[in-house]
């Protein structure tokens, strides 16, 4: 089991990967949380800019829940609020001035003024739980209407996002 487990996470390693050149030869997944990668506004510096900083996913790919946050070492980009939270609560980096994309607009925004939509019905990223930010509150509504989820701000979200690392 533990080798089934090996080999599918360098799998995913592996095929999420990226470097710049096949970032813009890269279709972008017919999926909700894609963007073309000329749409994905992408912070953080160096030859693997177009990956996750913690699990290397292809940033694009999964723009619409992309978090970045400042560190020490420079910015750093990541996927999904759950690695941002893994480099936070594991890894121990102290980030400073988190940022989200908001879905609508696929701007950066602060994330301590957006409004989260958790557990929807849209596609999740690195959880089983979804976390998709808006800025306005009436446009996390009117999402959480479509698609099911309760909207709550960034620190409610954290807490959901942080069950991924204590589950037993």
């Amino acid at each position: 089991m533990k080798t089934l487990f090996l080999i599918l996470t360098v799998m995913i390693f592996v095929g999420c990967a990226t470097t710049d050149k096949t970032v813009k030869t890269a279709k972008s997944f017919n999926s909700f949380q894609s963007v073309a990668p000329k749409k994905a506004i992408i912070l953080q510096k160096g030859e693997n800019r177009y990956s996750c900083a913690i699990c290397g996913m292809n940033l694009p790919s999964f723009y619409k829940t992309n978090h970045a946050a400042n560190t020490k070492n420079g910015e750093k980009q990541y996927c999904s609020l759950h690695c941002l939270v893994y480099d936070n609560e594991i890894n121990h980096t102290d980030l400073m001035n988190v940022k989200v994309v908001d879905t609508d607009t696929l701007q950066f925004i602060p994330a301590l003024k957006a409004y989260y939509v958790t557990g929807s019905k849209m596609p999740a990223t690195m959880s089983s739980v979804s976390k998709y930010a808006f800025s306005t509150k009436e446009a996390a509504e009117k999402f959480s209407k479509l698609y099911g989820g309760k909207v709550m701000g960034f620190y409610d979200a954290y807490d959901i996002a942080i069950k991924d690392f204590t589950k037993k």
